[in-house]
């Protein structure tokens, strides 16, 4: 028995690192593990029983099918295991959640013996993850006559499987841990550099925080037995940054509790907070695991007796304590009053974390309970011929007579399911909508794949328009790591349904292409909707939220998501761009100017970002959408012009095209319909019949921010301003400087031009500027080494085609090879250029790194502290963000230049331009 005897070998090596056994998925083992069940003399029996019973993970897995097959074997009599009675057989197929367990307990409901089947309806009442082959075989037996398929599709009608679970407590005790003090990223709660463990729920879980803070955590439940930890970001938001399902897992699994006792490692119910609230992306991932969010509000801006706001000598809003959550603060939250109390002292209302819809998460364990839940009553009640009862709060409909409205309001009126018809749809309306576009990317995809088997999907919803699993956040090394994880996911996503960057038959050349690229050129359709496993996915066509592997998951297997129509800022612009400066300035100055506009409020945070970008075509557009993701947006939404869109557009075919040319598409033809949805989408604008998607005239906004291109003569920079002496204004992304702030004098140890932030014309600044540099100086020598990652391979392409690529490899001391990649990351880099494979590179943090304590500039978007850049033990890692002639110029010199080294440099150049849109950019007749 090899399997059982390698697994042994494996929980030996775990315990070694202090961990329990990896939960078994596969078939084989579990199969192994049966046989020696059965085998009542075998010396392993026990711990065989122990790991059936205890540590097999269930949904859509093998092992799961193996573990259903053997409990119905022991309820019908044929095998006899006396640990393991019927009923207690039952028990365990009621924690299965689906897949082979409905199959096995609609075999036994709908069979002959009376007893077994009343046994199986029971426990087939309490079950949401049934999929249409599971509802088609009750429909079937309903129609036919079987009154036991009626009993459960009356108790589905009713929604017994919700009724009947046990209320949300009235109040829930908590004691506080502050995490951190400022914006804390999920980098800290799930580590960009473990994500090769995140599927290893146990052994991931070992990367959250710290290892003082873990004992800290357990401390403090040792002092608090009734109460759960809270974990607090202190003057900051609580989870900004990418969107990980299992930065939620981590603080579940250390501060939640167990889902089922038969299911390890899978937590639920984490209870957080934040200064400033929580982050969106991250909030929707608390919901999922039926968590709770707090916006705590418990520090404030302080006003003088005048009621003048007041100010510290850099003219920053000065904040005072409203309340205090230092760590070992015991408070109370009250479900019902929605209020937060220390004792009898009430301290905040907080009835937005307690919704109807989020109570309803809170006491199904999850928000896909729900949704899966509401489409089982539906079809029960259709079947039966009758209106199913109000069960389920209401969703909100706010609809605002003589109210215009906004893009995304229209983007979701057009895409909302369940709504009562004819009624227009405003902010703060709770929305179900279909998805058109999904991207699920790589480290996070191995948990989306897990998520899909948990909630027993075994193929894409057949109204997904087209959807991709990328393999960009682990292309810069092929370790191991790698080696082991993405073949696998790549096969997984690949059978579901999804288009794959890697073809597991190896038929096509593997594409690393960066996710956020490719969402944009298969996102056909500015009235689309996209939800992806990252929070760059930020489309500059349609309206894209980055989200966690799980709501990625759902979306695949439904279709579906889950919303209130957010809140919109409008954004324009104007004045003149100087031919000087890049757009990625622009973008920064937006960030800066909304600032000094709002006395530091972010208005843009938590809310979609509606920018009239009017005449840049979607590669250069998406520059502005993916750095909303640092704005701290929900969302954005480009306000393009018809020729403007049907250029991007038409871009988008060609790419789409060089995908199915390759031999990506799939037997449903997917990228195929993707460009016959393009070609309508072109024709309607083209004829009139449609044009580009534009807000009402009389749209209602939170806010509006005018954006004046005649203030930027400088190019901007992103700074983690890493030594202030406010921690809470350590990397945020909200200390945006000049150029001349730094003197021409601040080192550069590494330059870095990649990630999602740039595009073909990037690349094209780059040879252009190494051309200038030669002419004026005769060479060009790199003080500092320079990184450059093109986004996609068809960049690369097209810089060949048009002679660039030469120009770059002839600078560059090293060039990325696809027949022979890297196996290990690089740790020290010389001073030259490398040329390396399409991919996130630095950005990602979990292969490629600079060496510790450096200073970067990057084009990059992430400049959280230990991402791009560890500290050392002689200074701290930073991670500068600038435009592409920035940090090439900086990497020549070795330091940030001066702007009259700087504009000499760019001279003659074709920059990143911008060109407002001359007319207003709204629905005409409104």
């Amino acid at each position: 028995m090899n399997m059982y005897q390698d697994y042994i070998q494996e929980i030996a090596e775990r315990k070694n690192q202090g961990l329990h056994p990896k939960p078994i998925d596969s078939a084989e083992l579990l199969s192994e593990i049966i046989a020696q069940i059965k085998d009542t003399a075998n010396e392993y029996r026990a711990d065989s029983l122990n790991f059936f019973i205890y540590n097999t993970l269930p949904g859509t897995t093998s092992a799961a099918g193996v573990k259903a097959q053997f409990l119905k074997e022991i309820i019908l009599g044929e095998s006899v295991v006396e640990e393991i009675s019927p009923a207690f057989a039952f028990e365990l197929l009621s924690h299965m959640k689906g897949g082979k367990s409905i199959e096995v307990l609609l075999d036994l409901a709908l069979g002959n013996d009376t007893a077994i089947a009343q046994e199986a309806a029971k426990v087939l009442k309490t079950q949401v993850f049934l999929y249409d082959a599971d509802t088609n075989r009750l429909k079937e037996a309903y129609e036919s006559g079987n009154e036991i398929a009626k009993e459960i599709l009356e108790s589905y009608a009713k929604a017994e499987f919700f009724t009947k679970l046990p209320e949300v407590a009235e109040e829930i005790k908590v004691v506080t841990f502050i995490a951190g003090e400022g914006d804390i990223s999920t980098d800290l709660l799930s580590p960009g550099n473990q994500a090769h463990s995140r599927s290893d729920r146990e052994l991931h879980g070992k990367c959250m925080i710290t290892p003082q803070a873990q004992e800290e955590i357990k401390a403090l439940q040792a002092q608090h037995p009734d109460a759960s930890v809270m974990l607090i970001a202190e003057k900051g938001t609580m989870g900004v940054g990418s969107s990980r399902m299992s930065g939620v897992n981590n603080v579940a699994l250390w501060t939640g509790k167990q889902a089922s006792p038969y299911v390890p490692f899978v937590n639920i119910a984490p209870i957080v907070g934040g200064t400033n609230g929580i982050s969106p992306i991250f909030l929707t991932t608390v919901d999922v695991t039926g968590g709770i969010g707090i916006d705590l509000q418990n520090w404030v801006k302080k006003y003088d007796e005048n009621g003048e706001l007041v100010r510290n000598e850099k003219g920053e809003p000065v904040l005072e304590e409203a309340y205090s959550v230092a760590t070992g603060t015991v408070l109370t939250i009250n479900t019902k009053t929605k209020k937060l109390y220390n004792g009898d002292k009430e301290l905040k209302d907080i009835s937005k974390s307690f919704t109807p819809q989020k109570l309803e998460f809170i006491k199904a364990g999850g928000s896909y309970a729900i949704v899966f839940g509401k489409k089982i009553q539906t079809f029960a009640a259709k079947t039966l011929g009758i209106i199913p009862p109000t069960v389920f709060a209401p969703s909100k409909e706010i609809s605002i007579e003589g109210q215009g409205l906004t893009a995304v309001e229209k983007i979701f009126n057009r895409n909302a399911v369940g709504v009562t018809p004819g009624k227009v749809l405003h902010a703060g309306s709770d929305v179900r909508v279909e998805v058109n576009i999904v991207g699920s990317q790589d480290t996070t995809g191995l948990m989306t794949a897990q998520e899909l088997e948990s909630m027993a999907a075994t193929v894409i919803s057949p109204i997904v328009d087209g959807a991709y699993q990328s393999g960009c956040h682990t292309a810069s090394v092929w370790d191991k790591k790698a080696q082991t994880n993405i073949p696998k996911l790549m096969k997984f996503m690949n059978d579901f349904g999804v288009i794959t960057a890697r073809d597991p038959k190896g038929e096509y050349h593997a594409m690393t292409d960066v996710i956020h690229k490719v969402l944009n050129d298969i996102t056909v359709d500015e009235w689309a909707i996209i939800i992806g496993g990252d929070s760059h996915t930020r489309m500059s066509k349609g309206v894209a939220f980055g989200a966690d592997s799980g709501t990625v998951a759902l979306a695949l297997a439904t279709g579906e998501a889950s919303m209130p129509i957010p809140e919109s800022v409008k954004v324009t612009f104007k004045g003149e761009m100087k031919e000087h400066m890049d757009f990625r300035d622009v973008v920064h100055a937006t960030q800066a100017q909304m600032l000094k506009q709002f006395d530091g409020e972010n208005v843009f945070q938590g809310r979609i970002i509606e920018v009239h970008i009017g005449t840049l075509p979607a590669d250069q557009a998406f520059t502005f959408t993916d750095w909303t993701a640092e704005m701290k947006a929900k969302a954005s939404i480009c306000i393009s012009q018809d020729n403007t869109l049907i250029e991007s557009l038409e871009i988008a075919k060609s790419r789409i095209q060089i995908m199915i040319d390759k031999g990506m598409d799939n037997h449903n033809q997917v990228l195929k319909g993707l460009i016959e949805k393009a070609d309508k989408r072109i024709a309607e604008i083209r004829s009139g019949e449609k044009p580009a998607l534009t807000p009402d005239a009389n749209a209602k906004y939170y806010a509006e921010v005018v954006v004046d291109l005649d203030a930027i003569v400088e190019p901007m920079i992103a700074d983690p301003d890493v030594n202030n002496e406010d921690v809470s204004k350590r990397y945020t992304h909200d200390t945006i400087r000049d150029l001349t702030y730094y003197g021409g004098e601040k080192k550069v140890d590494l330059g870095f031009v990649g990630s999602c932030m740039v595009h073909k014309g990037d690349l094209k600044i780059v040879s252009q500027m190494l051309r200038n540099l030669e002419k004026q100086n005769g060479k060009v020598e790199f003080q500092a080494p320079l990184v450059v990652a093109a986004p996609t391979y068809n960049i690369i392409d097209e810089l060949k085609a048009e002679g660039d690529w030469e120009l770059l490899e002839k600078y560059s001391g090293f060039e990325f090879n696809d027949a022979a990649p890297k196996v290990e990351a690089r740790t020290q880099y010389e001073n030259m250029m490398y040329l390396e494979r399409p991919g996130c590179n630095l950005c990602m943090g979990n292969q490629e790194k600079a060496e510790k304590g450096d200073t970067v500039l990057a084009t990059s978007t992430r400049l959280f502290q230990g991402r791009v850049v560890e500290d050392s033990e002689r200074k701290k890692g930073e991670s500068l963000l600038a435009s592409t002639p920035v940090v090439v110029l900086s990497a020549v010199m070795g330091r940030i230049p001066s702007i009259d080294e700087y504009k000499t440099a760019v001279e003659g150049i074709d920059l990143t331009t911008f060109v407002p849109p001359i007319k207003e950019l709204v629905a005409v007749g409104h």
